[in-house]
């Protein structure tokens, strides 16, 4: 029988039973003296502030303010030295040392702080001073545990390392691995610079219902749900975007939501049932001036997320402060994939025999705009490693976009890739409340004839069209997608702080 190696051996078990059934004990001798999870420190330094305004100070100098500080955070290391001790504590601005000693803590505290574990939640109260090393240290004067740690954490040098394991337990992998916090607050910075360049460009943020009576804005498999009160089925939105429109219509010309939105399709490195998007729409723009809008905001969010507009990724420089390319798909084809010819992307019939050996999907109700999608998606769309603005989709795939103008067959619209990965989506709106009622039609028909993902037919939409919505464009970006590059992940469940995972065993 092969040993499975994720699972941890009987020795480790009985070791980690062990040590908890030891901590227990020692939180049981608490709960007698009554001095067991205390609720009445008041904390009034960080430690990170502390270094901030003191940290380039001198010994004599930091004697001479005699700082009085309040500190406290989790204990991380600790040093027990005879008449002198040491322990490393962390919290959410950074970590500091803690010097002990009987002669100013008391010998009956100085002996309970040798009893104190890893990761229990310490308490000082003390002066600020350097040490012979030069450290800028907590000269304790009183010290309290104020949180009991049960479990054993993982070796500090170590870490969590099960990769699967960090996001089960992500409390356990934020408290051991910094590269993991600083991972989730470069995400924090992003989704906080998204908001302050929409707000700065007179957008205003919304929230629209997470559970609809009928999925729609994008073409995917829904989670279906049902309401007890008032006895339908619903589902989990898969997009915002029908809402928000609505809302154009109502008159917020410019609105914006950081949003959750739920798929019920497969997992891999690039897709989680649920996900984060932000999505804006904007009245007299077309889909044009959201590109535009997109390429700045986009720009403007690593910048202010990392400190530059120029990223590595995976080895790879990914370069956002120049313009990003636009093709369209066969212009991708024919850059990207040079042993085709254009009159073939124009051959219904190549194209599917195409297909067909390449082993990609081609159901046969569709045209020869989808047919050069998926030849796209095959062929190019990989290669689209630097930022590249796909423009001018067919219309059978596009049912919520408006149709072009001047290219029969084609859309307003617009997908950008970054690292070969769809990052964004948007087009000029639909705004003919006829067309989208035929749209709508014909995606109902697609679904009649198997395709699970079409659009349902939206009655409720069409009415508010009938009220007038202006010349709008909108957008969809993929905030996890790109998080994943302005952190170098290279899997979705690394910025995502509890991804969907299957049960343990």
């Amino acid at each position: 029988m092969t040993e499975n190696n994720n699972q941890p051996t009987c020795a480790v078990v009985e070791d980690e039973n062990r040590i908890i059934a030891e901590r227990r004990a020692k939180l049981a001798r608490m709960r007698e003296q009554g001095v067991a999870y205390p609720n009445d420190f008041e904390r009034k330094d960080l430690f990170g502030d502390l270094r901030a305004q003191w940290g380039d100070k001198t010994a004599e100098e930091l004697e001479a303010a005699d700082i009085n500080v309040a500190v406290s955070g989790r204990m991380m290391l600790k040093r027990i030295m005879g008449k002198a001790s040491f322990a490393t504590v962390h919290d959410f601005t950074g970590d500091m040392q803690y010097f002990i000693t009987p002669a100013e803590v008391g010998d009956e505290a100085y002996a309970a702080f040798k009893t104190f574990d890893l990761g229990d939640i310490v308490a000082a109260r003390g002066k600020l001073f350097r040490t012979k090393r030069g450290e800028l240290s907590v000269r304790v004067t009183e010290l309290r545990l104020l949180t009991k740690n049960l479990r054993p954490l993982p070796d500090k040098h170590k870490g969590l390392q099960d990769p699967e394991m960090c996001c089960r337990q992500r409390e356990v992998d934020l408290i051991i691995n910094e590269e993991s916090r600083n991972r989730f607050m470069t995400r924090f910075k992003a989704v906080s610079a998204i908001r302050n360049f929409m707000q700065q460009h007179r957008f205003v943020e919304v929230e629209t219902p997470m559970l609809h009576p009928i999925p729609g804005g994008a073409n995917a498999k829904p989670f279906i749900t049902h309401h007890n009160a008032l006895d339908i089925d619903q589902y989990l939105r898969i997009a915002p975007e029908l809402y928000l429109k609505r809302l154009v219509i109502g008159g917020f010309e410019r609105v914006f939501e950081v949003n959750r939105c739920f798929r019920n399709e497969g997992i891999d490195t690039r897709h989680n049932p649920e996900f984060t998007t932000i999505e804006f729409y904007a009245t007299y723009w077309t889909y044009k001036d959201q590109i535009e809008f997109t390429e700045n905001l986009l720009r403007f969010v690593a910048r202010e997320a990392t400190g530059s507009e120029v990223i590595n990724y995976q080895g790879t420089e990914i370069d956002l402060s120049k313009p990003f390319d636009r093709l369209t798909p066969q212009e991708a084809i024919l850059k990207y994939a040079p042993q085709y010819k254009l009159e073939q992307l124009e051959d219904e019939g190549f194209l599917r025999n195409e297909l067909k050996r390449l082993g990609a999907p081609q159901p046969e109700w569709v045209g020869i705009g989808a047919l050069v999608m998926a030849l796209f998606e095959e062929t190019a769309e990989s290669k689209l490693i630097q930022p590249t603005f796909i423009v001018d989709y067919p219309v059978e795939i596009s049912p919520l976009a408006r149709a072009s103008d001047t290219k029969p067959g084609l859309t307003e619209r617009f997908e950008l890739f970054i690292f070969g990965r769809e990052t964004a989506n948007g087009f000029s709106e639909l705004n003919d409340p006829e067309d989208q009622a035929q749209r709508f039609q014909a995606q109902a028909d697609a679904k009649t004839n198997g395709d699970d993902e079409a659009m349902y037919y939206d009655a409720d939409f069409i009415r508010a069209l009938e009220y007038g919505l202006p010349p709008t464009a909108g957008c969809g970006v993929g905030i996890d997608r790109f998080v994943m590059l302005l952190t170098n992940s290279t899997t979705i469940r690394d910025v995502l702080l509890f991804p969907a995972l299957r049960p343990e065993n």
